[in-house]
């Protein structure tokens, strides 16, 4: 019995050696960069984000209902924004988690699980009544935050499988999915709720076409086997080893500066155009013009990132949304806020466009990609966290402008400069001016 097991000993390790000499000699798998199955994945991810960041992105819609009609009456501006910041941190900090599994292996997991909640958080928030704000920070804040989130960086992900040089590309072109999204779920939205069908039978509404969407994107995308790299890495070890890269660690911070204030406009837009006498028919198309322009902004800057660097790209791109935001405070009319809406809806789908890019050309290996943009977009979370009820509570009831558009400004142009010193760190390692 010992001879026989000292024998199956034996030819197991020369076996794993075999296994081990041969894994080694094999080329890296490549991404093909192209062909029906990689542009059918792209498409399905595109949907994805039409669903998932569109809902996002169509959040102005319903903060401006929930203020001025469904929660009027008991609670502040301050408080109701709270709804979409907890949203927006559970997009980004579900990521941490999401971004490990797609590493290990787990994509169809994350967004067979993701969209349902998805779509039964939605009609869960069909089911609310007025002035039950707990109902809906649960299904809207939480319920969809965490759907969304754990979608979010495996449907972009997932685009390393199938393109390397033109990944940057691809990963703008899907991110225009949740800028068409934004464009035209608040033109349903505001049709539905300030029409004869209402708020609850319009959130079905929207539900059900998600529901049908998911379902299509689904059967659309699939990770590429021999690319998943099964990463077990403890996320404490990875935390050590990505916090001792200093270009990482303040690009980190840069964002979330960023996050703090890029979303004002997303949340206060629809609302300060009313505010300022635009005509409520006119002023429910901002988000509409904001996140319609932003489809050129995600896409057209990524076809040059991959010459002269996402950095190069995205630090103007941050930079004008820093002073867009800031020159809110002169507009009070209606060409005014077009005009605001057109420019920050480019320059802020250039700079969402280009983000995970940014990310993740930081990664050492691809392995590394999922774990390196969830971390990041965990602490950027915690940013888009506090942003919009701070810019909330800084208007006041008597909706004192100036002072949410000076901290939301502000924390934009300082995390576009912490972007720039990242930027300068990275070029002076690799030697290059083009990052």
């Amino acid at each position: 019995m010992s001879t026989a097991f000292g024998q199956e000993t034996l030819v197991g390790t020369v076996a794993d050696e075999t296994k081990t000499e041969s894994e080694n000699t094999l080329p890296n798998p490549t991404p093909p960069d192209g062909g029906g199955r990689a542009w059918s994945v792209l498409l399905g991810v595109w949907i994805t984000q039409f669903v998932t960041l569109g809902c996002s992105n169509s959040y102005g819609v319903y903060n401006d209902f929930y203020v001025r009609v469904y929660l009027k009456d008991s609670f502040t501006s301050s408080q109701i924004s709270w709804i979409g910041s907890v949203q927006l941190l559970l997009v980004f900090a579900s990521g941490l988690f999401a971004g490990r599994a797609f590493d290990a292996g787990h994509f169809y997991l994350l967004m067979i699980g993701g969209s349902f909640l998805l779509v039964f958080s939605l009609f869960m928030l069909s089911l609310t009544h007025p002035g039950q704000y707990y109902q809906i920070f649960l299904s809207q804040g939480l319920g969809a935050g965490i759907a969304m989130g754990i979608t979010y960086i495996p449907g972009i992900a997932v685009l390393s499988h199938w393109f390397h040089r033109r990944r940057a590309l691809a990963m703008g072109i899907a991110t225009t999915g949740s800028a068409l999204g934004g464009a035209l779920q608040p033109i349903m939205l505001n049709k539905l709720f300030h029409g004869p069908v209402g708020f609850h039978t319009g959130v079905r509404a929207n539900a059900a076409l998600n529901f049908g969407l998911l379902v299509i994107a689904l059967l659309l995308m699939k990770p590429k086997p021999e690319m998943v790299s099964r990463n077990q890495g403890s996320l404490r070890r990875e935390l050590r080893v990505f916090m001792t890269d200093p270009p990482y660690v303040i690009m980190v911070m840069g964002l979330i500066l960023l996050s703090m204030g890029f979303y004002f406009p997303a949340f206060f837009l629809q609302l300060n155009a009313i505010k300022n006498g635009v005509a409520p028919g006119f002023a429910f198309y901002t988000l509409v013009i904001l996140n319609g322009t932003s489809i050129v902004g995600r896409a057209f800057p990524n076809i040059f990132a991959a010459s002269i660097g996402v950095f190069t790209m995205i630090i103007p791109a941050t930079a004008g949304c820093g002073i867009l935001i800031l020159s809110t405070a002169a507009i009070k009319d209606v060409a005014g806020t077009m005009t605001l809406a057109v420019l920050y809806g480019f320059f802020s789908g250039a700079y969402a466009g280009l983000l995970a890019p940014m990310v993740g050309s930081l990664a050492k290996e691809d392995s590394e990609i999922g774990s390196r943009i969830g971390i990041c977009f965990t602490f950027a979370g915690f940013g888009a966290l506090i942003g919009a009820p701070i810019a909330g509570a800084l208007l006041t009831p008597a909706f004192l402008w100036w002072r949410p558009i000076l901290f939301s400004g502000l924390s934009v142009l300082t995390g576009c400069f912490l972007l720039a010193v990242s930027r300068f760190l990275v070029s002076r390692k690799r030697g290059t001016p083009w990052v």
